[in-house]
């Protein structure tokens, strides 16, 4: 999930096919309609804009399945992608799964207003393996905390560190040729944050009714095969803690036969990448995809 704006994706919730049938579902699940919410936040992040983007990447996959034919075998859904997925790969009702996304988000949210208040994820791109690996070590020298946070692809990765250092860190990554990216506020993945992954299992995860998936999925920490219930409760706590290893689940993808790959949700980051692009063929089952009319009509 990238920032997430409703000019971008309220269109698409309106008025596509898919997300109409889904929307009334997740606003009595709310208890608020989810349009207004999401068209009033103003926020890239805010819960209304994360319920939205789950239900729409739900809507989404159901119309690669119903639209383009696609035959789901086994499913995947890096950082934010574990919401939406725990619903399509039948372990969790869909209006569980919408409130789950909405108590998490909320959670999260409680969590950062007071605590790692100094922590940012910046994400960056085309880093060169050595020089990186050089500039990470003079962190260390310099006692400059820093922690992968999700590698996904070479050269290109995220890494949370304290916010007075970005300024430096951005300046470094461009003296070896990289290019600073996004600076997530408030961070994600990291060990810092066992606090929310203990609070996030007190207070969402631990309760959430979940059924042995359906669909096998594929964890976006390590890509470890995940079959049953507990072993999903446990990828979805390791969310807060453990970096996403994109190249890591697509190797495990690769072993096991797959070859094509269909990227239900708004995307400009995990199908677009090399190591996605290189070893599948990918279908972006994207808004602007599927708002377009059907031939002949």
């Amino acid at each position: 999930m990238g920032p997430v704006r409703f000019p971008d994706l309220g269109r698409f919730l309106l008025l596509n096919s898919f997300a109409q049938k889904l929307l009334p579902a997740a606003d009595e699940a709310l208890g608020y309609s989810l349009f207004d919410a999401f068209r009033e936040s103003g926020e890239d992040y805010s819960e209304a804009a994360q319920v939205a983007f789950m239900v729409a990447c739900t809507a989404l996959a159901d119309w690669a399945v119903e639209e383009l034919g696609a035959e789901p075998e086994v499913c995947v859904g890096p950082s934010f992608g574990e919401k939406p997925l725990i619903g399509f790969c039948g372990a969790l009702d869909f209006a569980d799964a919408v409130t789950a996304t909405a108590r998490l988000a909320r959670c999260t949210a409680a969590y950062f207003a007071t605590e790692h208040r100094d922590v940012v994820t910046q994400s960056f791109v085309r880093a060169p393996a050595e020089a990186l690996r050089e500039l990470l070590a003079g962190m260390d020298e310099r006692g400059e905390w820093h922690e992968l946070s999700c590698r996904l692809d070479e050269g290109f990765a995220m890494v949370s560190l304290h916010e007075r250092h970005l300024e430096d860190f951005q300046r470094r990554l461009r003296a070896i040729g990289s290019l600073p990216l996004y600076t997530m506020r408030p961070p994600m993945h990291s060990s810092l944050f066992g606090g929310l992954r203990e609070r996030a299992g007190r207070e969402v995860i631990g309760s959430l009714p979940l059924r042995d998936p359906v669909l096998p999925v594929i964890a976006d920490q390590d890509g470890r095969e995940i079959r049953t219930a507990e072993d999903l409760r446990a990828m979805l706590l390791d969310h807060f803690t453990r970096p996403v290893d994109w190249p890591a689940a697509l190797g495990a993808l690769r072993e096991r036969g797959v070859r094509k790959l269909v990227i239900a949700g708004p995307d400009a980051l995990f199908g677009r990448v090399e190591c996605a692009t290189r070893d599948f063929e990918i279908t972006a089952a994207d808004p602007k995809h599927a708002m377009r009319p059907k031939a002949g009509v």
